[in-house]
């Protein structure tokens, strides 16, 4: 730009202030030039906020500086870059890259919800700067839409790495926005515990679903509605993820540990953005997660007689546990914690004002669900079993439907799991023939019936493909199944856990759970020397 020096203000001899590029409760975001290199540059005026007593305003101002030069040592293209941090009237101004372009909050709200592959590619780019910045030991606390810049050099920009952000307080985006939106914080930040990279990791789940589905998963009318629904509500399944939805499923787990690694995270991304599907089918942060890898060979999913033989063997469950809710009771000195959060951020958020992200209001199929496992369609009955196609003979008043007797039965289902080969010891991955295999059926009270349900972990692993649908029509069975194997592609250890099924329409319900162990050894050398070359054939 070329504007001739004015009566603009100056800071530190040096950055002179041209226009506002935005303004909120903690300073301004200047657009300026350095007079001494000559290029344009964004600067940060701080303010700290009004009645702040005086040595929370100096030990706030300290822990800016300090932060600022902590993110200027995070080298990524995908990093706004922070040049300076000059003092003036005893506040810090923090000299940072100036980044043309638009932000994604600004994309989302104009387009509407992205296609999977390009959210999965930004999801990337951002995790590359967030992967950069902890490695520096620099948190961002901070991850939304509005502060992930779409530049016009085609770069994808994370800005505010942690220079106004601290905890307790709001501060401000490079558009003026009051950041630390209750929706995108972390179930640990929500209950008041010490954040770490893993907060900055659910924070992109949450972007990478805003992206897809064009509004946040636990955004609800209140900010502590909101805390609330992060803490305690299940996450809404995706309809428009596809590939993207078990990455996104995997970044939002509530425990911190149980979060997608990072580097994982970020090859899944890559994966899904050039059109791949992540390997994985149930999401988990251990290394020997398992894999659900759907049906044996030869053993579709369909719906069975309940008089007849099974498709596959189903081995008597070791007991059922099925009650009226699939979730497992609210631990109560979390709840306590839960409330001493609200309180503790209750003046943080008051008066927090966020924008809604632009919402399509269209539906979509899910299709977040993995290739390789899968519901087979529900089979149409047989001739013997279609009903007879000679006319039921009028009702006559004493039988008619408004007789009490002819009401239709309310809806029930159950289920139980019976699995084989449960225990597996050998090289990973298992041959499908040795792989745990588990068999959930599901008997419904009247007809026709669609059942959703999913396969879960007692450690609390969702399969990847979420909820599924099993449809029962009418006139046919009333009992169907649903046939997994359970892997893992790790070299060496053992992963134990037990595997069920939660029904969550028409009515809730859980199975039985049963337990199973993999346990992948390391093929050794042979002791006679090297090991023998191998033949063609092998």
């Amino acid at each position: 730009m070329s504007e001739s020096p004015g009566n603009e203000r100056v800071i530190a001899g040096r950055y002179r202030l041209l226009s506002p590029l935005g303004e909120g409760g903690m300073g301004t975001v200047w657009r300026a030039r350095d007079e001494i290199l000559m290029r344009e540059v964004a600067v940060k005026e701080v303010r700290a906020p009004a009645g702040l007593p005086a040595a929370d305003v100096e030990r706030l101002y300290a822990r800016l500086e300090r932060e600022a030069w902590a993110a200027a040592r995070v080298a990524n293209r995908n990093v706004v870059t922070v040049y300076d941090v000059a003092t003036e009237d005893g506040r810090p101004w923090i000299v940072m890259e100036l980044v043309r372009g638009i932000s994604l909050a600004e994309l989302l709200e104009v387009e509407g919800p992205l296609d999977p592959r390009r959210a999965a590619l930004i999801g990337a780019e951002v995790l590359s700067a967030l992967r950069a910045a902890h490695e520096a030991g620099v948190l961002h606390r901070d991850v939304k839409p509005g502060n992930v810049l779409m530049a016009n050099d085609g770069r994808v920009v994370l800005t505010d790495f942690g220079i106004a952000t601290v905890e307790g307080s709001s501060a401000l985006t490079m558009t003026g926005e009051v950041v630390g939106s209750p929706e995108f914080l972390a179930p640990e930040r929500a209950l008041g515990r010490t954040p770490g990279p893993a907060s900055d990791l659910w924070s992109l789940g949450v972007l990478l679903y805003a992206a897809v589905e064009g509004i946040s998963p636990f955004r609800h009318d209140t900010p502590l509605s909101t805390l609330r629904a992060i803490v305690d509500e299940e996450l809404p399944p995706p309809r428009r993820a596809g590939a993207l939805g078990p990455v996104i499923a995997g970044l939002l787990r509530k425990d911190p540990a149980e979060r997608t690694p990072a580097e994982q995270a970020e090859r899944e991304l890559r994966l899904v953005a050039a059109g791949g599907t992540p390997r994985a089918d149930i999401v988990g942060a251990g290394p020997y997660a398992p894999t659900v890898v759907g049906p044996p060979p030869g053993e579709p999913t369909t719906p069975v007689h309940p008089l007849r033989e099974a498709a596959t063997p189903v081995y008597p469950p070791g007991g059922t546990d099925t009650t009226a809710s699939g979730r497992p009771p609210r631990n109560r000195r979390a709840a306590a914690a839960l409330v001493a959060g609200f309180l503790a951020l209750a003046l943080a958020v008051a008066g927090l004002t966020y924008a809604l992200l632009g919402r399509d209001g269209g539906g979509g199929d899910a299709g977040g669900g993995s290739t390789q496992s899968r519901t087979g369609p529900a089979v149409s009955p047989s001739a013997s079993e279609k009903p007879s196609d000679t006319p039921e003979p009028t009702p006559t008043p004493s039988t008619s439907s408004a007789s009490p007797s002819s009401s239709p039965a309310p809806q029930s289902v159950q289920v139980t799991v019976a699995g084989t080969r449960t225990d597996y010891t050998g090289t990973c991955p298992p041959p499908q023939a040795e792989a745990p295999s588990f068999t959930a059926t599901f008997t419904v009270g009247r007809l026709p019936a669609e059942v959703g349900y999913r396969w879960v972990t007692r450690g609390g692993d969702v399969m990847a493909d979420g909820w599924k649908t099993l449809s029962l029509p009418e006139g046919g069975p009333r009992t169907g199944q649903d046939t997994v194997i359970v892997t893992t592609h790790a070299d060496s250890g053992t992963y134990r856990d037990e595997l069920g099924v939660e029904v969550r329409d028409p009515v809730r319900a859980t199975s039985n759970y049963v337990a199973f162990s993999v346990t992948c050894e390391t093929e050794e050398t042979p002791t006679g020397g090297a090991s023998p070359t191998a033949s063609p054939s092998e």
